[in-house]
């Protein structure tokens, strides 16, 4: 449900801009404002969650998600529309790092990575067909009001994940409380506000007019990292501890990963979608419907994976990898070189293909870089890996979309050559995640093979701590 939100709003823009008379600088806000709360909500949420009980967080943020989304739905102004996703975002943000922090405290070894595998089932599928599902929404929903219930559908499927929430999550206790790392809080947010500013507001030509926030940006997350080591150096509680990029095997691997494979998999989705709709005169849903051999794939596959990642480890990665660089770079070049109106038959294949590796990708990496990690860091460090990805993601809509249009404009609207050129630059990131897991492959076998196994479950507190 929060990811779906990431992409299904898209679809809806020009729907709100009318029923709204709103500009189109103002009704971006709707998806970008969503984007940048949600990044900045997550590595604090994750301490909070570490700190005070993930239940309790997990429960009181999908309340006020379910809240948020039905103000959103009722908004009369597009004021009060950005204000509801700003608030929309916080509590997606707050609830997204309780998820891979309750499956560490619950699951151990091979259930954990089945566990996982779902996990990276839904992330994949969520993130692949929000245009779909926002189609379809928009398709039973007609009218002036119809983008109303691409927010209204959440508060029911909220509800029920609520009560199921409340019944079934076991009320595990919290780990060492501390204090809140405030000066951490403060400035991990400003860094990360800073540098997703300019991309958040690319379409308003925020990368020109704001380029000189990526500088201060870095400049700032590198003072949030000194402070960091200074907390842990004093036996403090800081927001991120350090270890989990020094000390801990595999985590700043796999957050490098995920943060670049986001990039290439978050933009070409926008990129698809200008094409079909744009340039081939689709309609959302069948936009949507083009694409979703990936989604298929993807699902197919990630369950799976979560599986065959103990036995396989970083290798299962590179395969997947290899297989959605093939899948998506083939549907490049066949809708760059195929008749326009025929292309998007042929590319069903491809896609699935892609689909099939990206299952490979996310679920096990996800299971990779966490499962070292100690279950009293367990928020903080998916908090951490999914604002890689957030960041990524916010790239990755920023950069490929913009190139798209570039292309576009230097070649007289020759909408093939801008699809293919746009998805190639994704697949090119997805290069260099390749080259990251191919790395610490080898690392791994000179290492002599697998990581160190797990430790069994236990019955004793510590378990939970």
């Amino acid at each position: 449900m929060i990811l779906l939100d990431v992409t299904i709003v898209a679809v809806a823009l020009p729907s709100m801009q009318r029923g709204l008379d709103a500009s189109a600088a103002s009704v971006q806000w709707v998806v970008s404002g969503y984007a940048l709360t949600f990044a900045l909500t997550l590595v604090t949420a994750g301490r909070l969650g570490d700190a005070y009980g993930r239940r309790r967080v997990f429960l009181v943020a999908l309340a006020a998600f379910v809240v948020c989304s039905a103000a959103a739905g009722a908004a009369p102004t597009i004021g009060w529309l950005v204000v509801a996703r700003l608030a929309q975002g916080v509590a997606a943000g707050s609830l997204a790092p309780q998820n891979s922090a309750l499956i560490q405290q619950m699951f151990q070894n091979a259930e954990r990575g089945r566990a996982f595998g779902l996990f990276g089932a839904t992330v994949g599928v969520s993130s692949a067909v929000g245009p779909v599902v926002g189609g379809l929404i928009l398709a039973l929903a007609d009218g002036p009001d119809g983008w109303r219930w691409i927010f209204y559908v959440n508060v029911p499927v909220g509800l029920a994940a609520l009560l199921l929430g409340l019944r079934l999550l076991p009320r595990l206790g919290p780990g060492r409380r501390g204090g809140l790392d405030l000066p951490g809080v403060a400035l991990l947010g400003l860094g990360i506000l800073t540098v997703m500013l300019p991309l958040v507001l690319a379409e308003a030509g925020g990368l020109t007019r704001l380029w000189w926030l990526f500088p201060a940006g870095l400049l700032i997350l590198a003072g949030f990292a000194r402070w960091e080591r200074r907390v842990a150096a004093r036996d403090g509680d800081p927001l991120l501890d350090p270890r989990l990029l020094t000390g801990t095997r595999g985590y700043a691997t796999g957050a490098a990963l995920a943060t670049l494979y986001f990039v290439g998999f978050s933009g070409v989705w926008l990129v698809f979608a200008l094409f079909f709709q744009n340039g081939l005169g689709y309609s959302p849903l069948r936009s949507g419907l083009a694409v979703t051999p990936f989604a298929v794939g993807s699902a197919a596959a990630a369950a799976v994976a979560g599986r065959l990642v103990g036995r396989f480890g970083r290798s299962l990665t590179v395969g997947g990898l290899a297989a959605v660089m093939a899948g998506l770079g083939g549907t490049a070049l066949l809708l760059w070189l195929a008749p326009a109106h025929g292309a998007a038959w042929p590319a069903a294949p491809l896609l699935f293909l892609g689909g099939l590796g990206s299952g490979c990708v996310i679920s096990p990496n996800l299971t990779m870089t966490l499962r070292e990690v100690p279950v009293r860091m367990a928020g903080a460090a998916g908090g951490a890996l999914q604002t890689g990805q957030r960041l990524g993601g916010a790239v990755g809509t920023a950069a490929l979309p913009g190139l798209f249009y570039l292309v576009l404009g230097s070649t007289h609207d020759d909408y093939r050559a801008a699809v293919a050129l746009s998805v190639g630059s994704g697949v090119a990131f997805m290069l260099c995640a390749l080259a990251v897991a191919v790395a610490e492959l080898r690392r791994d076998r000179a290492g002599g093979g697998s990581r160190a196994p797990e430790r069994s479950p236990g019955r004793s507190p510590a378990a939970h701590r």
